[in-house]
Protein backbone atom coordinates (compact mmCIF):
# COMPACT_ATOMS: atom_id res chain seq x y z
CA UNK A 1 0.00 0.00 0.00
CA UNK A 2 1.14 3.50 -0.75
CA UNK A 3 2.05 5.03 2.58
CA UNK A 4 1.67 8.80 2.71
CA UNK A 5 2.59 10.43 6.16
CA UNK A 6 0.28 13.44 6.79
CA UNK A 7 1.79 14.58 10.05
CA UNK A 8 2.59 13.17 13.67
CA UNK A 9 -0.75 12.53 14.06
CA UNK A 10 -2.22 11.28 10.89
CA UNK A 11 -0.91 8.45 8.16
CA UNK A 12 -2.81 7.53 5.25
CA UNK A 13 -2.40 3.87 3.64
CA UNK A 14 -3.71 3.45 0.42
CA UNK A 15 -4.57 0.71 -2.52
CA UNK A 16 -4.09 -2.92 -2.50
CA UNK A 17 -2.13 -4.76 -0.85
CA UNK A 18 -0.95 -5.50 3.16
CA UNK A 19 -0.96 -2.68 5.46
CA UNK A 20 2.34 -2.96 7.04
CA UNK A 21 2.60 0.25 9.29
CA UNK A 22 5.86 1.33 11.19
CA UNK A 23 6.15 3.95 13.48
CA UNK A 24 2.55 4.76 14.22
CA UNK A 25 2.56 4.64 18.03
CA UNK A 26 -0.12 6.57 19.42
CA UNK A 27 -1.96 6.40 15.59
CA UNK A 28 -4.70 4.04 17.27
CA UNK A 29 -7.75 5.28 15.70
CA UNK A 30 -8.14 3.78 12.01
CA UNK A 31 -10.83 4.60 9.42
CA UNK A 32 -10.97 1.41 7.27
CA UNK A 33 -12.97 2.97 3.73
CA UNK A 34 -13.73 0.15 1.15
CA UNK A 35 -14.71 1.73 -2.39
CA UNK A 36 -17.17 -0.91 -3.11
CA UNK A 37 -17.90 -3.03 -6.22
CA UNK A 38 -20.86 -4.72 -8.32
CA UNK A 39 -23.11 -5.74 -5.51
CA UNK A 40 -21.51 -4.33 -2.97
CA UNK A 41 -22.02 -0.95 -1.43
CA UNK A 42 -18.60 1.31 -0.65
CA UNK A 43 -18.57 1.70 2.68
CA UNK A 44 -16.27 2.47 6.18
CA UNK A 45 -15.82 1.56 9.79
CA UNK A 46 -13.90 2.72 12.60
CA UNK A 47 -11.66 0.47 14.87
CA UNK A 48 -9.74 1.78 17.68
CA UNK A 49 -6.48 0.25 18.49
CA UNK A 50 -6.15 -1.43 15.47
CA UNK A 51 -4.25 -4.95 15.03
CA UNK A 52 -2.43 -6.24 11.37
CA UNK A 53 -5.48 -8.52 11.11
CA UNK A 54 -7.95 -5.04 11.33
CA UNK A 55 -6.04 -3.59 9.01
CA UNK A 56 -5.32 -6.73 6.50
CA UNK A 57 -8.89 -8.00 7.04
CA UNK A 58 -9.72 -7.21 3.40
CA UNK A 59 -6.37 -6.38 1.20
CA UNK A 60 -8.58 -5.25 -2.02
CA UNK A 61 -8.95 -1.60 -2.84
CA UNK A 62 -8.96 0.34 0.36
CA UNK A 63 -8.16 3.57 2.02
CA UNK A 64 -7.15 3.19 5.83
CA UNK A 65 -6.45 6.79 7.60
CA UNK A 66 -4.32 6.20 10.97
CA UNK A 67 -5.08 8.92 13.10
CA UNK A 68 -4.37 9.78 17.17
CA UNK A 69 -7.54 9.42 19.30
CA UNK A 70 -6.61 13.66 20.40
CA UNK A 71 -6.77 14.53 16.69
CA UNK A 72 -9.88 13.31 16.25
CA UNK A 73 -11.21 14.34 19.26
CA UNK A 74 -10.22 17.55 18.04
CA UNK A 75 -11.77 17.32 14.59
CA UNK A 76 -14.94 16.51 15.70
CA UNK A 77 -15.23 18.64 18.55
CA UNK A 78 -15.72 15.98 21.02
CA UNK A 79 -16.42 12.28 20.93
CA UNK A 80 -16.35 10.46 17.94
CA UNK A 81 -19.44 10.27 16.04
CA UNK A 82 -19.22 6.82 15.05
CA UNK A 83 -19.80 3.52 16.97
CA UNK A 84 -16.84 0.75 16.73
CA UNK A 85 -16.97 -1.57 14.95
CA UNK A 86 -19.76 -0.76 12.94
CA UNK A 87 -19.68 -0.92 9.62
CA UNK A 88 -21.48 2.13 7.78
CA UNK A 89 -22.69 3.33 4.12
CA UNK A 90 -19.98 5.46 2.70
CA UNK A 91 -21.72 8.80 1.41
CA UNK A 92 -21.53 9.49 -1.96
CA UNK A 93 -19.36 12.80 -1.96
CA UNK A 94 -16.73 11.22 0.84
CA UNK A 95 -16.41 8.30 -1.97
CA UNK A 96 -15.60 10.79 -4.21
CA UNK A 97 -12.91 12.08 -2.10
CA UNK A 98 -11.19 8.86 -1.43
CA UNK A 99 -11.49 7.98 -5.15
CA UNK A 100 -9.28 11.10 -5.82
CA UNK A 101 -6.92 10.47 -3.29
CA UNK A 102 -6.52 6.70 -4.68
CA UNK A 103 -6.44 7.33 -8.59
CA UNK A 104 -4.48 11.04 -8.22
CA UNK A 105 -2.46 10.92 -11.79
CA UNK A 106 0.00 13.88 -11.00
CA UNK A 107 3.59 13.96 -11.19
CA UNK A 108 5.05 12.72 -7.70
CA UNK A 109 5.87 16.25 -6.62
CA UNK A 110 2.39 17.63 -7.07
CA UNK A 111 0.60 14.24 -6.19
CA UNK A 112 1.91 13.79 -2.46
CA UNK A 113 0.46 17.09 -1.15
CA UNK A 114 -2.81 16.83 -3.44
CA UNK A 115 -2.97 13.56 -1.49
CA UNK A 116 -2.04 14.88 1.90
CA UNK A 117 -4.50 17.43 1.68
CA UNK A 118 -7.24 15.64 0.23
CA UNK A 119 -6.58 12.95 3.44
CA UNK A 120 -7.11 15.71 5.75
CA UNK A 121 -9.98 16.43 3.89
CA UNK A 122 -11.61 13.57 4.02
CA UNK A 123 -11.14 13.25 8.23
CA UNK A 124 -12.84 16.34 8.52
CA UNK A 125 -15.50 15.38 6.30
CA UNK A 126 -16.02 11.86 8.28
CA UNK A 127 -16.19 13.23 11.11
CA UNK A 128 -18.23 16.70 10.37
CA UNK A 129 -21.64 14.49 8.22
CA UNK A 130 -21.22 12.15 11.52
CA UNK A 131 -21.65 14.94 14.11
CA UNK A 132 -24.44 16.78 11.46
CA UNK A 133 -26.03 14.16 10.17
CA UNK A 134 -25.08 10.50 10.89
CA UNK A 135 -24.36 7.50 9.20
CA UNK A 136 -26.28 4.54 8.27
CA UNK A 137 -25.18 0.95 9.62
CA UNK A 138 -25.32 -1.65 7.67
CA UNK A 139 -27.58 -4.41 8.90
CA UNK A 140 -26.77 -7.49 9.53
CA UNK A 141 -29.68 -8.69 8.25
CA UNK A 142 -29.15 -9.29 4.54
CA UNK A 143 -32.45 -8.13 3.27
CA UNK A 144 -32.30 -5.16 4.72
CA UNK A 145 -32.15 -2.52 1.68
CA UNK A 146 -29.99 0.77 1.82
CA UNK A 147 -33.43 2.60 1.73
CA UNK A 148 -34.57 0.85 4.42
CA UNK A 149 -31.27 1.17 6.20
CA UNK A 150 -31.66 5.21 5.70
CA UNK A 151 -35.60 4.94 6.81
CA UNK A 152 -34.24 2.99 10.21
CA UNK A 153 -32.21 6.02 10.52
CA UNK A 154 -34.78 8.44 10.22
CA UNK A 155 -37.30 6.74 12.82
CA UNK A 156 -34.51 6.90 15.18
CA UNK A 157 -34.07 10.66 14.34
CA UNK A 158 -37.87 10.67 15.06
CA UNK A 159 -37.53 9.27 18.44
CA UNK A 160 -34.65 11.90 19.51
CA UNK A 161 -36.16 14.34 17.70
CA UNK A 162 -39.98 14.11 19.07
CA UNK A 163 -39.71 11.94 22.61
CA UNK A 164 -41.86 14.13 24.39
CA UNK A 165 -44.89 12.91 22.34
CA UNK A 166 -46.48 9.77 22.40
CA UNK A 167 -44.81 8.16 19.86
CA UNK A 168 -46.26 4.26 19.17
CA UNK A 169 -44.77 1.94 16.45
CA UNK A 170 -47.77 1.66 14.27
CA UNK A 171 -47.27 5.68 14.34
CA UNK A 172 -43.13 5.75 13.38
CA UNK A 173 -43.61 2.80 11.37
CA UNK A 174 -45.99 5.25 8.69
CA UNK A 175 -43.77 7.76 9.38
CA UNK A 176 -40.98 6.61 7.85
CA UNK A 177 -41.96 4.11 4.94
CA UNK A 178 -41.63 0.99 6.91
CA UNK A 179 -44.19 -1.76 7.65
CA UNK A 180 -44.30 -2.62 11.73
CA UNK A 181 -42.32 -6.18 11.54
CA UNK A 182 -39.66 -4.30 9.57
CA UNK A 183 -39.40 -1.29 11.89
CA UNK A 184 -38.75 -3.50 14.96
CA UNK A 185 -36.39 -6.62 13.59
CA UNK A 186 -34.88 -3.85 11.95
CA UNK A 187 -34.29 -1.44 14.80
CA UNK A 188 -32.75 -3.93 16.75
CA UNK A 189 -30.63 -4.92 14.17
CA UNK A 190 -28.85 -1.51 13.39
CA UNK A 191 -29.13 0.00 16.86
CA UNK A 192 -28.96 -3.13 19.35
CA UNK A 193 -32.25 -2.18 20.69
CA UNK A 194 -36.23 -2.28 20.66
CA UNK A 195 -37.99 0.99 19.80
CA UNK A 196 -39.42 1.33 22.78
CA UNK A 197 -35.87 0.74 24.91
CA UNK A 198 -34.80 3.59 22.34
CA UNK A 199 -37.41 5.86 23.64
CA UNK A 200 -37.35 5.41 27.62
CA UNK A 201 -33.44 5.61 26.99
CA UNK A 202 -34.09 9.56 25.32
CA UNK A 203 -36.64 10.23 27.64
CA UNK A 204 -34.53 9.14 30.40
CA UNK A 205 -32.03 10.97 29.17
CA UNK A 206 -33.44 14.03 28.66
CA UNK A 207 -34.88 13.68 32.21
CA UNK A 208 -31.36 13.55 33.41
CA UNK A 209 -30.62 17.13 32.18
CA UNK A 210 -33.70 18.46 33.29
CA UNK A 211 -33.00 17.79 37.11
CA UNK A 212 -29.39 19.14 36.60
CA UNK A 213 -30.53 22.12 34.70
CA UNK A 214 -34.23 22.92 36.55
CA UNK A 215 -35.24 23.06 40.05
CA UNK A 216 -38.31 21.34 39.00
CA UNK A 217 -39.62 18.78 41.50
CA UNK A 218 -39.15 14.98 40.63
CA UNK A 219 -42.32 14.37 39.86
CA UNK A 220 -42.30 17.12 37.30
CA UNK A 221 -39.68 16.05 36.05
CA UNK A 222 -41.20 12.84 35.17
CA UNK A 223 -44.31 14.00 34.10
CA UNK A 224 -42.81 16.20 31.41
CA UNK A 225 -40.98 13.23 30.78
CA UNK A 226 -43.55 11.24 29.91
CA UNK A 227 -44.12 9.51 33.71
CA UNK A 228 -47.51 9.51 34.96
CA UNK A 229 -46.60 7.36 38.11
CA UNK A 230 -44.00 8.87 40.00
CA UNK A 231 -42.96 5.47 41.21
CA UNK A 232 -42.45 3.98 38.04
CA UNK A 233 -40.36 7.04 36.72
CA UNK A 234 -38.12 6.58 39.92
CA UNK A 235 -37.64 2.62 38.84
CA UNK A 236 -37.05 3.52 35.36
CA UNK A 237 -34.79 6.05 36.04
CA UNK A 238 -32.16 4.01 38.55
CA UNK A 239 -32.15 1.26 36.38
CA UNK A 240 -30.96 3.70 33.52
CA UNK A 241 -28.37 5.42 35.65
CA UNK A 242 -28.11 3.19 39.08
CA UNK A 243 -28.92 5.49 41.15
CA UNK A 244 -32.19 7.52 42.25
CA UNK A 245 -33.46 10.72 41.01
CA UNK A 246 -32.86 12.45 44.09
CA UNK A 247 -29.14 11.17 44.79
CA UNK A 248 -28.60 11.45 40.61
CA UNK A 249 -29.47 15.29 41.25
CA UNK A 250 -27.75 15.92 44.54
CA UNK A 251 -24.58 14.00 43.20
CA UNK A 252 -24.29 16.08 40.13
CA UNK A 253 -24.94 19.56 41.43
CA UNK A 254 -22.34 18.68 44.37
CA UNK A 255 -19.54 17.68 41.35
Amino acid sequence: MDRIIISPEMIALIGPGMATPSNDAGLTTAFILGFGAVGQAASFRLVDRPTLDDLNDDRGNRLILLVSPDACARVADGAVPMLPGVAYYLPAPLRAIALAIRDCTLHEAAATPYRLAKSIELLCDLLRIGREEGYVPIGQDALLSRADSERLLSARRMIEDRWAEKLTLDGIARACGLNRAKLTRGFRDMFGCTVADAIMAQRLDRAGAMLIATELPISSVGYRCGYLNNASFTRAFARHFGVAPTQYRAHRLAA
